[in-house]
């Protein structure tokens, strides 16, 4: 199974979580601070803290992720009929840290939510695992993700080359039950339509990578 990540750059894993587990978190995001449809910021709060250490643990996943991973962000995506949107296709490419360094192999400073964001080199980002957990049901109509397999595998992507990688490899479109938890590499070319139907779709993106970085940097929080 892990060859067939390394290659394609995305596996599911079923049956993270049962119904009741996915309640509970959802009690808990329903309490969090949210910004608009999403936040970026819940790895800061003590519930979320605890389920990064539970994905850590969790044998299926932990099998995917580098090694001595840690936890290092946490983002909400609420997409409903309510907070309804589409995402163009990307690859994910900056990573929190705690302070602003001078070396030009990091690029593309922001602040997003008060924390500081960076490109930085590429084998960091290709160390990089996101895990997505479903708390709602994900099928046809919810917007899920479709992604470009094996994209991951080309570095940094130039819009051009975006285009040619997904009529050359196509679009998978990430259906996903309630409790299952979507594994990808930041790099994976991935977009999501507006959902068609009114139904719910709440995903908890965690981000895991190693626990040093190069450069002097340092990441913004890690569990």
């Amino acid at each position: 199974m892990r060859s067939v990540f390394d290659e394609n750059g995305y596996a599911l894993v079923e049956r993270v979580f049962n119904a009741g587990q996915c309640e509970a978190i959802a009690d808990r995001v329903s309490t969090a601070s949210v910004v608009r449809a999403g936040s970026r910021n819940l790895l800061h709060d003590a519930w979320c803290l605890e389920l990064a250490r539970c994905l850590k643990g969790h044998a299926a996943i932990a099998a995917y992720l580098p090694v001595a991973a840690v936890g290092v962000q946490c983002t909400l995506f609420d997409k409903s009929s309510v907070k309804n949107w589409l995402v163009a296709l990307h690859q994910d490419l900056s990573i929190p840290v705690r302070e602003r360094i001078t070396d030009p192999a990091c690029t593309g400073w922001s602040e997003k939510e008060g924390v500081l964001f960076v490109q930085p080199p590429l084998p960091v980002l290709e160390s990089l695992v996101a895990v997505r957990v479903h708390l709602d049901e994900c099928g046809p109509g919810a917007g899920a993700l479709r992604v470009v397999p094996g994209s991951h595998r080309h570095g940094r992507l130039t819009e051009s080359e975006a285009r040619h990688q997904r009529q050359a490899n196509g679009e998978i479109e990430c259906i996903a039950k309630r409790g299952d938890a979507l594994l990808m590499r930041p790099l994976l070319l991935h977009a999501s339509s507006k959902a068609t139907e009114p139904v719910r779709r709440r995903v908890l993106h965690f981000l895991f990578g190693p626990s040093e970085l190069p450069h002097a940097l340092r990441w913004n929080n890690a569990v």
